[in-house]
């Protein structure tokens, strides 16, 4: 019989293994009893991502509405409001996958207006921004 010192989840525990036919064996009848599991430590709280509820229709009469294109999180919005923009420039960066996708104007036109903020999580089909 070898005496070892084992330690799991930092409890040590003394056991015995004998050794049988050039194999190590524990014996059956002086296993150490399984201690009682520890609950895990509780985790960190996390305080949700501020959730804006897009419009899912254009604010103004005549509007063109700008949508996500995949479910994420808005990172970065780079318009506001009254601001002319051209086509091809950036609106809103959203998060999906752990990737980053850039929101480009479609046209030329007004920012009528920005229906979302950072950090908030939208929806396939939500309205990002809507233009003129």
């Amino acid at each position: 019989m070898k005496k070892y010192n084992v330690t799991v989840n930092g409890t040590v525990y003394e056991v015995e293994i004998e050794e049988v036919d050039g194999f190590a064996k524990a014996p059956a009848s002086k296993a150490a009893p399984a201690p009682a599991p520890k609950s895990a430590p509780e985790a960190a709280k996390v305080e949700p991502a501020p959730s804006v509820s897009p419009a899912k229709s254009p604010a103004a009469s005549g509007a063109k509405a700008v949508k996500a294109p995949m479910p994420g999180t808005i990172v970065k919005v780079n318009v506001s409001e009254g601001q002319s923009v051209t086509k091809g420039t950036l609106l809103a960066v959203l998060e999906a996958m752990k990737m980053e996708n850039d929101i480009l104007a479609p046209a030329d036109g007004v920012i009528a207006s920005v229906n979302v903020s950072k950090g908030a999580s939208v929806g396939a089909d939500d309205i990002i921004v809507t233009m003129n």
